[in-house]
Order: C-alpha cells, then sequence, then structure tokens
C-alpha cells in the first residue's frame, strides 16, 4: 500500500506542478493574463504541499526522485495539451528518468 500511495502522490503532485508551470507560461507567453498565471502559481503552492505528504520522511530523496517523474510527466503532459510528439530519445530519457525514480524510492535499504 505504501508504495501505491507513493505512486498517487508523485502522479498528483506532477498534475499540480506541471499543471502550474503550463498555467504560468500560457499566462505570460500565449499573453493570456492573470487570471492564468494566478491558477498557476497556486496550483505550484499545491504542488509543494502534496510532496510533503510522501511516506519516505527525507526530502532530498523525494524531490530528488520527483524530478524524475517531472521529466515523464512534462513529456506527456505537452503530448496531451500542446500536441508535442516526443522522439525515441525523449522516450528512452524519460525511461531511465523512471527507472532512477523507482531506485531511488523503491530499492531496499538495511536501514
Amino acid at each position: 500500500m505504501t508504495v501505491t500511495k507513493s505512486l498517487l502522490l508523485f502522479g498528483l503532485a506532477a498534475l499540480a506542478e506541471i499543471g502550474g508551470a503550463w498555467l504560468v507560461w500560457q499566462g505570460v507567453r500565449e499573453h493570456r493574463g492573470w487570471l492564468w498565471i494566478g491558477a498557476g502559481v497556486l496550483a505550484l503552492g499545491a504542488y509543494g504541499f502534496v510532496a510533503t505528504l510522501q511516506p519516505d520522511a527525507h526530502f532530498g530523496r523525494i524531490l530528488a526522485a520527483y524530478g524524475g517523474v517531472f521529466v515523464a510527466g512534462s513529456l506527456a503532459w505537452g503530448m496531451v495539451a500542446d500536441g508535442f510528439r516526443p522522439d525515441r530519445w525523449d522516450i528512452a530519457g524519460a525511461l531511465v528518468c523512471l527507472v532512477g525514480v523507482a531506485m531511488i524510492m523503491y530499492a531496499p535499504r538495511d536501514i
């Protein structure tokens, strides 16, 4: 159950951070205005909170692992929201990152 909870929290955090960054991007770069920017800032704040709910108590481990989730999630977000088409190197890099996430978060430890 702990791994499942952790994976769900990574997914929720990815939605909040990537979605928040995308909203700010839309507000600034696509001139959609302050409402979009404000919504993005709120979503980014929610990401910061969601990350604290991970079962592991080590800040560095959580944020390092989340970096890999961010890489893969950003590519997926771009595909859905902007029609981005990753090439094989994008996909391979994202898979390497996700393997890193699994090693950082879920490898057996003797501590």
